[in-house]
């Protein structure tokens, strides 16, 4: 088994992909031309978003869309970076939703919190540092 992709279900799918270019410098990968799926290369692993319409096609009765008037969603997005404060500003200057500061945790790793424009919880954080031998 390998994990393939993640899809978020968004309200606006242009708009996701607006947003998550310009706060974290993602780039375009497949666009389907009817607007209600396209992808964004990260890496290894692909994130998608397709539309609440594409949900409601797909899973009988749809989906719970996230919402920033509401707490996070018990998911979470997170990308690495070296300089996390910076990516912070970033995310903030790109409409992000603060959630929490950059913060050093216990095991070395910097690591803060924010919302992206529909509310779905997002970690910025360095690499985790790999054990002493």
């Amino acid at each position: 088994m390998k994990f393939a992709y993640t899809i978020l279900y968004v309200p606006d799918v242009s708009q996701a992909l607006a947003f998550y270019e310009s706060a974290f410098g993602l780039t375009r990968g497949f666009v389907h031309e009817c607007g209600d799926y396209a992808e964004l290369q990260t890496g290894g692993t692909t994130l998608s978003f397709a539309s609440l319409t594409l949900a409601e096609s797909n899973i009988e009765g749809g989906v719970a869309p996230s919402d920033i008037s509401h707490r996070p969603p018990a998911f979470e997005l997170a990308f690495s970076t070296d300089d996390v404060a910076a990516a912070y500003e970033r995310a903030l200057a790109a409409g992000a939703t603060p959630a929490t500061p950059p913060t050093l945790k216990p095991w070395g790793q910097a690591v803060s919190y924010v919302r992206d424009v529909f509310g779905n919880l997002i970690e910025i954080c360095t690499p985790i540092p790999a054990p002493e031998q």
